[in-house]
């Protein structure tokens, strides 16, 4: 039998679901998050609720009740190089923040091997794709010299398909998945370091939960690929349907901004899809657009990246702005998605502006 690994997370909310999948494998978890976060996770564990088809009710995981362990810490708590894989589970912007910027330095200074589970890849990451020049797509992050320090050999991306929310209502340790998909992540360029993500990834497939009426399988599981390309699936998605949640007085759900003008939707799609096929990516690694679009019919809610611009935040994860840029070093554009890009950087100038 295998020991058990010690896998860091910085950011308890979505981390919280991944951690629920590997605490199945008795692995060791330490999540990084807010005191109050900590506190009441280091005391109650944490629950994460999710949806299985062909059951009414949802499952709940309760960390206490898995076979591995878990414990909450603040940035200034942890010295990355005491672990076996970092997860990177908190939103771009939030990186720059003091204690984070610090402990993700530390993280990257460790050469522990690091796995990105976030929409906007890291700028490491996008310089494991030949052919970019990446200095030039530093205008897209919030603050790119926080990731200066990292080996791109060490850093992989896994796209965060699943989607979760924690319900406003609920303590900070509740999680509700909404959208019970997998996760795909991108080999490392180092053999051993991906034989751990297999690793982890049949665990997962192998995890059987008791029920009243017997064992079942639990949807999202943890996917590993050769491809680089394969979580970069998701940025056609970003670009055709959440960012395009996004309107000038406030915003509207994925599927509204999917279905009522398809046609738009289906070309923005492909256009950032063509543009991955020209970066090295085989159409086999991507989704074509009528299954996203069949998917966007269940998307009744904004996307996060609407509600945090309506919420009035000064900062959000720009993918939109990385596409447009890798585009231009391509000699393409497509005019909706400036436009999207217009629209984003004037709402953020205005909830800045408020802030001030």
């Amino acid at each position: 039998m295998s020991q058990p690994l010690n896998i860091l997370i910085m950011g308890a909310s979505y981390g919280s679901l991944l951690a629920s999948k590997l605490l199945f494998g008795g692995h060791r978890i330490t999540l990084v998050c807010l005191p109050a976060e900590a506190d009441l996770i280091n005391k109650e564990g944490f629950r994460v609720r999710l949806p299985v088809r062909g059951r009414d009710e949802p499952v709940i995981l309760d960390s206490r009740e898995l076979p591995g362990k878990v414990d909450a810490a603040g940035t200034g708590d942890v010295n990355p190089a005491d672990y076996d894989l970092v997860g990177l589970a908190m939103q771009e912007p939030q990186y720059r923040s003091p204690g984070v910027r610090e402990l993700l330095d530390a993280v990257a200074r460790s050469g522990v091997p690091c796995m990105s589970i976030m929409n906007m890849p890291p700028l490491p990451y996008i310089k494991r794709i030949p052919g970019l020049d990446t200095s030039a797509l530093e205008a897209a992050y919030t603050d790119a010299s926080v990731w200066a320090n990292f080996d791109p050999a060490r850093l992989t991306l896994c796209s965060p398909d699943p989607q979760a929310i924690r319900p406003p209502e609920e303590a900070v340790n509740v999680l509700q998945v909404t959208l019970p998909t997998n996760f795909k992540v991108a080999r490392f360029d180092n053999d051993e370091q991906t034989a751990m993500l297999r690793r982890l990834q049949s665990e997962i497939e192998a995890i059987r939960y008791d029920t009243p009426d017997g064992k079942i399988e639990l949807p999202v599981k943890l996917k590993v690929h050769d491809s680089i390309f394969v979580p970069l699936a998701k940025w056609a998605m970003l670009l055709a349907g959440n960012y395009r949640c996004i309107t000038e007085g406030g915003m509207r759900t994925a599927q509204e901004a999917v279905h009522s003008d398809p046609e738009t939707s289906r070309s923005v799609y492909n256009f950032v899809n063509d543009l991955c096929v020209e970066l090295g990516a085989d159409p086999g690694d991507l989704v074509p657009f009528e299954k996203y679009a069949a998917a966007a019919e269940s998307l009744v809610r904004p996307a996060s990246a609407a509600r945090a611009l309506s919420n009035g935040v000064p900062n959000i994860e720009r993918a939109d702005k990385l596409v447009q840029l890798i585009a231009r070093q391509k000699g393409k554009n497509h005019p909706v998605i400036d436009a999207i890009v217009d629209l984003v950087d004037r709402r953020l100038e205005q909830n800045r502006k408020k802030a001030s």
